[in-house]
């Protein structure tokens, strides 16, 4: 009985240090991209709009400041899945895993955040101390 309750602390404190590094990752990452770099870097390395600065970077931090709360986990693991795989796939056209555009980091936050989409956001989280909240928006 001890064992499975030590053992049940366990994962979550290690679901909360998955989300936490995941989520700071992303809102540091995020942040950087509210500079001029990051706008010529769209404009001229991707061909795409100034305008997409603010999304993008949104994109990453607010999911980011979510995941790390413990609140809307799934569907912030989500979003943010879908912005790696545009990372791997489109900046990066999946080149190589190592290397100059190497998408190993990129590859290494896509799993982790699979990871949190199956696990959920644990009972250390927002999402599990507001007991109204409904299932599906864990």
């Amino acid at each position: 009985m001890d064992a499975n309750l030590s053992q049940h602390k366990l994962h979550d404190i290690a679901n909360m240090g998955m989300r936490a590094a995941i989520g700071v990752i992303f809102i540091v990452h995020g942040a950087g991209k509210f500079n001029e770099g990051f706008v010529g870097f769209l404009t001229g390395g991707l061909g795409l709009p100034a305008e997409m600065q603010i999304p993008i970077a949104l994109a990453e931090m607010v999911p980011g400041i979510l995941l790390l709360i413990g609140i809307f986990t799934r569907m912030s693991a989500s979003l943010l899945s879908i912005v790696m795989l545009g990372a791997i796939f489109y900046v990066k056209q999946a080149g190589s895993l190592t290397g100059e555009r190497g998408f190993e980091f990129d590859l290494i936050l896509l799993a982790s955040c699979l990871v949190v989409i199956v696990a959920g956001p644990g009972r250390v989280s927002a999402s599990h101390m507001i007991k109204k909240l409904p299932r599906w928006l864990h």
